[in-house]
This record gives structure tokens, sequence and C-alpha cells, in this order.
């Protein structure tokens, strides 16, 4: 299948040729699984800064006009006497939507557990090309750089909305977040661009040419297949972002007109014509929506190898998993018409996307069966990462129930750009997401730092975030539904609201205890490194083979030859073995039928 180089089976000589120092060990390091913990350490950051910001935006909504000591200490000329200004708000509202999508969810998620677990899973000693992987993060944390120095610029950070929509994007005078803040935030995504389709390139290639003796793609665990199609993904819609953000900055210093048309500001008439923003929002839309799958297929790779894990039993169908990731993967790059049935789309256009839409709910429907399955009379070990994989499920079907109302074009109409959306889209895409990365940390921080976690924190982490989680998002359906707008500062100043008043502090109060509670998390991870209980070399009893590799690192992952496979990933409690799992290198026994779900 592979002729991966067992040539340099003693890579443990490497060690002897040439010492590794601090900086090419831990700074500018070529070894995929120093890699992955760069991109999980910098996407944590990322993300404390991400929940810092909606902690902040959600005081403001609860309670509005009323000074706040944290917004003065922290937004500063922003929050003249510890009130929030609007101009603020709507920068917050889009740094923390970008940072969360495409810093945490996209590189912390994709970047963290490709790497660790591409070469692992398919034994092979590295990434096809270390040099590219080092590059890929280290663009990646330049443009996590860019993206917090544009929140000190004078004028204020981008403040557009996430989806960047012209004409607040395209012209620099339109509102403070313009000017300077927005050209650094088209600059550090035109650099995120880069550093994931290096990554995806790299990811492609590995699991193409690298598998060890025996791993045919069917006997490939189900992460494998997940990071697989998640890099293709990526490299089909990536560069459509990056051909509308130069545009856009072709419109911005270069004074053409592709997005922009008939524009007055103050009674008087722009030179701009011709150019339309809603071929902008076809440009984005058609990365925007692939990249929802670029988040969620690597945690449902992540939820059905620790499902089946503990369980102690095979995944319930394999194949079916496998084929529902590739139709899930096409599906997502004909439906990105449905964020936009209200700008004006021809209504038969409309029902086309409506179809598509629907369309995708078969092969979520399909993996979440599957997982109910899987679980179904199990022997199920609940540690932390199967409660959060369990939790996953859960929000990824409540959030997903909640997506064909919106795949409908007439019912959209009503709920379009109300927080029947934002609850949506938190619930499927950024809780699931969340939940699965969780669960992936979980279930592999004694492969990453040969330590494990501390359990009851991890439930004590699990139970609150859950709790918290619905208790920020359910409700949201509801005032989005009452018809609540979302991205207004304030409801003040609307008396049809007034009764709405109540349910936003409920969401805020969840959504602090919420935030709160992931220093429990980072208490865990941080302090389990140097102090955690040493790990076994397989703790979970799992089949796959990176849990054959030795608890300490070394270059090259396997010392000697790299094992060979002769059997799928999901061998457990098969009848006839003394233990309820069976290794993926362990040699069929005589007579021994392979498993094929």
């Amino acid at each position: 299948m592979s002729t991966h180089a067992d040539t340099h089976a003693h890579e443990d000589d490497h060690g002897h040729h040439h010492k590794e120092t601090f900086m090419t060990k831990y700074i500018f390091s070529q070894d995929h699984k120093m890699i992955s913990k760069q991109y999980l350490i910098t996407g944590t950051i990322m993300g404390v800064i991400g929940v810092l910001m909606s902690i902040m935006f959600r005081m403001q909504i609860a309670w509005p006009e009323e000074p706040n000591v944290l917004f003065e200490a922290l937004l500063g000329k922003w929050a003249p006497g510890g009130v929030m200004d609007a101009d603020i708000y709507l920068a917050l509202v889009t740094i923390h939507g970008t940072i969360m999508v495409f810093f945490v969810l996209t590189a912390g998620l994709s970047g963290t557990f490709s790497n660790l677990l591409i070469p692992l899973q398919i034994g092979a000693r590295d990434m096809a090309s270390g040099f590219l992987n080092m590059i890929s993060y280290w663009l990646f944390f330049l443009s996590s750089v860019i993206m917090i120095i544009s929140l000190f610029v004078e004028a204020g950070p981008a403040a557009a909305g996430w989806t960047i929509y012209p004409p607040l994007s395209a012209l620099p005078m339109a509102q403070g977040g313009s000017g300077m803040g927005m050209t650094l935030w088209l600059v550090s995504m035109a650099i995120f661009i880069a550093s994931s389709l290096l990554g995806s390139l790299n990811y492609i290639v590995t699991i193409i040419n690298l598998r060890t003796k025996g791993m045919s793609m069917t006997r490939l665990p189900l992460t494998i297949w997940a990071f697989f199609v998640t890099a293709i993904i990526g490299v089909v819609s990536f560069p459509v972002l990056l051909s509308a953000a130069l545009l856009l900055i072709m419109d911005r210093s270069f004074g053409t007109s592709f997005f922009l048309s008939d524009i007055f500001i103050q009674g008087e008439v722009l030179h701009y014509q011709g150019g339309s923003p809603v071929l902008f929002e076809h440009l984005f839309w058609f990365l925007g929506h692939p990249e929802v799958y670029i988040v969620i297929l690597p945690a449902m790779g992540i939820v059905s190898e620790i499902m089946a894990s503990n369980s102690r039993k095979p995944i319930f169908g394999y194949r079916a998993m496998i084929a529902s990731i590739l139709a899930i993967a096409f599906l997502s790059t004909i439906v990105w018409g449905h964020h936009m049935f209200i700008s004006g789309m021809n209504p038969f256009l409309g029902s086309v996307f409506t179809f598509t839409t629907l369309l995708i709910a078969i092969p979520s429907a399909v993996k979440s069966f599957n997982w109910m399955t899987t679980i179904w009379k199990g022997n199920i070990q609940m540690n932390t990462a199967m409660l959060f994989s369990i939790g996953f499920v859960s929000t990824f079907i409540t959030g997903g129930l909640t997506g064909i109302i919106m795949g409908d074009s007439a019912l959209d109409i009503n709920i379009h750009d109300t927080y029947f959306i934002v609850a949506h889209f938190h619930l499927v895409m950024g809780i699931s997401a969340l939940y699965g990365m969780f669960a992936g940390i979980y279930h592999w921080y004694p492969r990453m730092f040969g330590r494990m976690m501390n359990k009851n924190l991890g439930y004590i982490h699990f139970w609150v975030t859950a709790i918290c989680a619905y208790g920020v998002f359910f409700p949201m359906h509801f005032i989005g539904m009452a018809g609540l707008p979302r991205r207004y500062y304030t409801n003040s100043n609307f008396p049809l609201f007034d009764d709405l008043a109540n349910v936003n502090v409920v969401i805020t109060v969840f959504a602090i205890i919420g935030g709160i509670f992931q220093l429990v998390f980072l208490y865990n991870f941080f302090v389990s490194i140097f102090y955690g209980k040493k790990a076994p070399q397989n703790p979970w009893r799992s089949t796959t083979l990176e849990w054959t590799a030795p608890v300490k690192h070394i270059h090259g992952n396997w010392p000697g030859e790299i094992p060979h496979v002769y059997r799928w990933a999901y061998d457990y409690s098969k009848p006839g073995h003394d233990v309820d799992f069976v290794p993926q290198n362990v040699p069929l026994k005589e007579g021994e039928e392979e498993l094929q779900h």
C-alpha cells in the first residue's frame, strides 16, 4: 500500500547526530507531536480571549447603559464612565466570531488533532513535510498576533461582523472599525488561509502516501477519514475566501468597485459604480458553509473513536460513517445560498438551495443514529472524554434540528438575523465542536504529555459546561422567534422587546458561570502537564496504533520498526480473544475472520 521509510528505522540515531536545542525542540520544531501542542496552546489562548469578549457583550445586552468596572478596565476609551460604546460592541462581536470560528475551532481543533494523530494512527514517522508543517503553524501564530494587534488600533478593530459584508468592510470611512482595524483583519485572514492550505495539503499527502504496511483505507480509524476529508474541503473552499479578501483589499485601497455601487455618504455620492455586495456574500459563503463542516468533521471523527473505545464495542456502521463523511463534504459545497435567502435571491434558486440543505440532514442523521447504536448495550466507561462525546451528540442533534427550519426559504424569512440563528449555529457548530475538542484533549492528553488529567475536575468541567451551554443557547431560540434581532447593542429603544429583557439577563448569568468554569479546565490542563499522574502506554485500552508507541516522545514515533497492521481499527470485545480489545498490529489468529462493518 505504501512504501514508507523503514529505511530510517533507527530514528533515535538522530539524537546522536545533532543534539536538539531548546529552539529546535520547542519553538521551531518539525516534530508533529510538538507542533500539535503548539496549535493547542495557541488555540487555547485565543479561546480565552474570544470567551472573555462574549462575556463582555453579553453583560452589555443584559444590563445596557449601566456602568461596569470590567468595561472601564478592559475597554478604556471605548467605555467612558464604564458604559460600553456602540461601536466597540460591534467590534467585540466581530472579533469574537472570527477568533472562535477560525483560530479556535479550525486551527485549534484541526491543527492539534490532525498533527498529533495522522502520523501516529497511520503508522508514519512524521508528516510528509515537517518543514511545511512548521511553516503552517508559524503562519497561524503570525495571523493570531496580527488579529490581536488589530484590537489596539486607535480607530478600533474591525466591526463589520465576522462575515465582513460590504459596504461596512469595503469603505474605510464607513465607521471607526472600517479603517486600519479592518485592514489588519484582512491581512490576518490572508495569512491564516495560507497556513490552513499548507497544513491541509500536508495532511492529504501524508494520509495518501505514508500509511504503514497493511493499513488500507478501509482499516483507517474514522478520525483519519475525518481529517482527510476536512483537509480536502479546506483546499477546495479556502482559496475562494482569499479571493474575496483580495478583492475587498482592492476596493478599499485601490479604488476598484467589485462590491460597491451607488454609495451615498451624508448626501454626497461616491464614485463607486457597478459593483455588487451580493457578489461578496456568494464568495464569502462559498467558503463559509464548508467552513462549518471543516469545524465539525474533525470533532465527529474524534467522537466516533472515543465512543467505540469507551463502549468497548466496534463502531456501528463503519462504512456508512465513511460514506456520510464523504456525502457531507460534497453537499457542503452546494448549500451556501441558504445564508442569503433574503438577499433578493430568485425564489426558484431559493427552493434549489432549500432542497440541497435539507439533503445534508440525511448523512448527519446517519452519523447520529450510528453513534447511538454504538453505545447501545455497550460496556460504557463514563470518563470525561466519553461524557463530552455524548454531549456532542446531544448538542449536534438539538442544534441540527433547528437547521431544518432555517434551511426552508419560506420559514427562514421570519427568523433570519434574529437570535434564533445565533442559537442554532452556536449549538450545532460552536458548542458541538468545542465538546469534540474537549473530548479529544481528555482522551489523547496521555499521548501528548505522558500524564493523566484529573478525572474529578473533568467531571465538574463537563457538567457545569453542559448545563450552562444549554442555559445560554436554549432560551435564545425563543427570543429569536419573538423577533429579537442579533448584533443590536441594546434593545431598550424598542418597547416591543421589554418583556425579553429578563431572558437576556438569565442567558448572561449562564454565560458568565460557564465562562468562569472554563478556568477549571485550564487549571487541570496546565497543572497536569507537570503534576498529573503518570500515564500507562495504553490507558483507555484502545486498538489504534498511537497507543503502541512508547509514552516517552521520540523523534520518529517508534523505536525500531514501524508496526504493521493486520485488522481494522475497531476490534473491541471480539469473540475468541482473552481481552476486550485487539490492537491493529496483532496478527489474525488461525481461522479468525477480519470484521468489516
